[in-house]
């Protein structure tokens, strides 16, 4: 595929035992792939050496949401596997769902999950969803008894902690997440505290994250890829500390980025609000806000490749995942990690 300048790193070969199927025990333990904006260099370091590359007066801005979705498992009257992804609870025990095989689930069909439970399609709703509802008593305690965390679908490993899949900063009053900000998981309460101490500012802006943001970019023209709407949010406390900011703005993860440069009304002002972001970052983008971020490694042919390249270009992100791959690091949400800075 021809490709235009700047977008060298959007299509490369990830080998499948790359891909990181559980997350390190120890989050903050990971590499972190250090690629230097200023001269244009790649470092190797740890991730817990971030305390030491933030600054006094950096803004380190957090996607605090919390991941809702579900994962839950059960048979059909005539005995075939279902597998459903509550996504979101819709009120008195309805839920917006999508199922496998989707096109074998129909409403008024009753869905027995492992524990008994039983899950009913109430109906039909949009892009192939499904209404589910729980009307047993107890039916939340039992849900949260069966469910499993909401991994991508690349990973093959049960995830048994649904914590693991939560950032360590998430606020259960922002739910709404079908995936979860990757780019945050490697954080800790310590690395937290320490940056703290050292002067390193933090605030939180609201992305729930959609599951849309897994799909590949399918046409050879990136350009003309239809991007997926997210709901975000930035609070007035959050717009007057980045625009307060005497050092840099570093965003943790690429959701983050999303909204503070939806929001971004010029060079480090930005409105307050809560809107659907279609916004899409491809190279050639100005950033308004931003002057580096946190990223996992992606997936190739990902909208995340080029918004990561209009950050650092083309030619030093794909120098950058060539040294990652060379140098045996951990791809895609449980994987490694990256600061472009």
């Amino acid at each position: 595929m021809d490709l235009e300048p700047g977008y060298e790193a959007f299509d490369y070969v990830l080998p499948e035992d790359r891909i990181a199927q559980e997350p390190l025990a120890d989050r903050s333990a990971s590499k972190l792939l250090h690629v230097s904006l200023a001269d244009k260099a790649i470092f190797h370091r740890s991730f817990r050496d971030v305390v030491d590359l933030l600054l006094p007066g950096d803004l380190l801005v957090v996607n605090n949401t919390t991941v809702t979705a579900l994962r839950v498992f059960g048979h059909r009257p005539t005995g075939g596997r279902v597998e459903l992804l509550l996504l979101k609870e819709l009120g008195d025990g309805q839920f917006q769902a999508l199922a496998r095989p989707g096109r074998r689930v129909r409403p008024g069909d009753e869905i027995e999950l492992e524990n008994g439970l039983i899950a009913t399609v109430s109906s039909e709703l949009e892009h192939g969803q499904k209404a589910i509802t729980f009307t047993q008593p107890g039916w939340r305690e039992a849900l949260n008894e069966v469910g499993l965390a909401p991994v991508p679908p690349y990973v093959q490993t049960e995830l048994k902690d649904r914590g693991r899949y939560q950032t360590v900063y998430h606020d259960e009053k922002f739910g709404g997440s079908a995936a979860a900000p990757t780019a945050g998981l490697h954080f800790t309460p310590k690395i937290l505290a320490d940056l703290d101490a050292r002067g390193v500012e933090r605030v939180a802006v609201t992305l729930d994250v959609g599951l849309d943001t897994f799909r590949p970019v399918s046409s050879d023209n990136p350009k003309e890829h239809i991007i997926h709407g997210e709901r975000c949010a930035v609070s007035q406390e959050a717009a007057d500390q980045i625009m307060s900011c005497k050092g840099r703005v570093i965003a943790v993860g690429t959701t983050s980025v999303r909204t503070l440069e939806t929001f971004a009304t010029g060079p480090k002002t930005l409105r307050t609000g809560s809107e659907e972001s279609r916004l899409f970052i491809t190279p050639g983008y100005e950033y308004r806000i931003v002057d580096g971020m946190f990223t996992n490694f992606h997936m190739p042919r990902t909208t995340m490749m080029l918004m990561i390249s209009a950050l650092a270009g083309g030619p030093l992100i794909r120098d950058a995942y060539q040294e990652a791959l060379r140098e045996n690091y951990r791809f895609l949400s449980f994987g490694d990690s990256m600061l472009i800075l």
